[in-house]
């Protein structure tokens, strides 16, 4: 990659290591926080995975109240009722624990309890006038990032679309990364969020607006999530493998905060706002698809993710080892029961048009490293609807 001009910026202090959350309390009130607001959701609850964190807040006289109405592509109204459940109670920060759905409503409800109006008209880059209330985040899934990254994603439900709200606003002050939380996670969710994290690292790294820092960052994730996805799915309980995964996603994020995403985002994220599609599975189901209509763009690019991926290059042209990077990914997604088509997901056809202008919408479609225009968005959504690779 050539040099060129380019900032890094991430504000975020990261606390990685097994049994870490049992310090969240001190550390928030190193932060100067006496009064917080977990946002999480039923399942986490369920799960009894606040337990050490709720005792660690109480040990460091941390006053708490949690807010738990977090649901899958979270919506504006999740959001509008958070923010009033936290300024009832005076909290002074919002603790995220959870995957991105918690971590980005949390991020939406730091914003909207300083400022007006509401989340949606918020959606762009750099709009948020008031610096939010500190946000903290205990991923409890190792996927998306949100952890570490300045955005936040909102569905509309009246429109039936996700939209992106991003600002270095959004950073959370502090991300806690804790395996342990991670341990019990089904399966299906332990695949979802992987593959979300391995669509990041791959997006990112080939990004128009990837940079040396994203790229490092990037690419080590995509080696450590070939090295210990699978093997968290297949075993589940090996601590290990889940700290590597904890640590991939993080990095992944930290990359694609500074670069943004591509087409599989663009379009994942309408299958999320018109279909609840699970956000992960869709780019997991979506990611071949999108690096086949790529790879005349990135061959050499996509040589590197397959080494990374412990595909044997050696001897290969950049092109063939590309197509090595698309099977790896196949491979994965078989391996894990992901659907090798968008039909399985629910996805139905009959909303194209609304599909391929939505995606169109998205900025990630702008840094995507191959030139896409309306109708090349509709061939990848009817190829990856049909399963057929060409």
């Amino acid at each position: 990659m050539s040099a060129k001009s380019f900032a890094y910026y991430m504000p975020t202090r990261i606390e990685s290591g097994s049994g870490i959350s049992k310090k969240t309390g001190e550390f928030i009130r190193e932060l100067g926080i006496s009064n917080v607001l977990i946002v999480t959701d039923k399942g986490v609850r369920t799960a009894n995975l606040l337990e050490e964190v709720e005792k660690s807040l109480l040990d460091a006289n941390v006053q708490y109240e949690i807010y738990d109405e977090i649901e899958p592509n979270p919506s504006a109204e999740t959001i509008e009722n958070g923010t009033e459940f936290l300024q009832q109670h005076k909290s002074e920060a919002v603790l995220a624990v959870g995957g991105g759905s918690s971590i980005d409503t949390a991020k939406g409800i730091a914003v909207m309890a300083v400022n007006p109006g509401n989340i949606i008209d918020y959606e762009g880059v750099g709009k948020i006038q008031n610096p939010p209330l500190p946000i903290i985040a205990i991923p409890t899934t190792a996927g998306t990032g949100s952890e570490v990254t300045p955005s936040t994603v909102v569905t509309n439900r009246e429109t039936s679309f996700k939209l992106a709200v991003i600002s270095p606003n959004l950073y959370p002050r502090l991300a806690i990364l804790d395996p342990i939380l991670t341990l019990n996670l089904p399966q299906g969710i332990t695949a979802a969020t992987g593959m979300d994290a391995l669509t990041h690292a791959i997006e990112s790294y080939t990004s128009k607006t990837a940079n040396p820092i994203s790229q490092a960052f990037a690419i080590q994730a995509v080696k450590m999530i070939g090295e210990n996805l699978t093997k968290t799915y297949f075993v589940g309980t090996d601590l290990e493998s889940r700290e590597n995964m904890l640590v991939a996603s993080m990095l992944a994020g930290a990359a694609f905060a500074q670069s943004r995403l591509g087409n599989v985002h663009a379009i994942s994220h309408t299958f999320g706002g018109v279909f609840n599609v699970p956000h992960g599975i869709a780019n997991a189901a979506l990611l071949p698809f999108v690096m086949r209509y790529n790879l005349p763009a990135c061959a050499e690019q996509y040589k590197d993710i397959a080494a990374a991926l412990g595909a044997d290059v050696i001897g290969l042209t950049a092109v063939q080892a590309a197509e090595k990077a698309i099977e790896e990914v196949i491979q994965m997604n078989q391996s894990m029961n992901i659907p090798l088509n968008i039909q399985e997901l629910g996805v139905s056809l009959d909303a194209l048009p609304k599909l391929v202008e939505d995606s169109m919408r998205s900025g990630n479609v702008l840094v995507n490293p191959r030139l896409t225009r309306a109708e090349d968005i509709q061939s990848i959504i009817e190829n990856a609807y049909n399963g057929t690779l060409h």
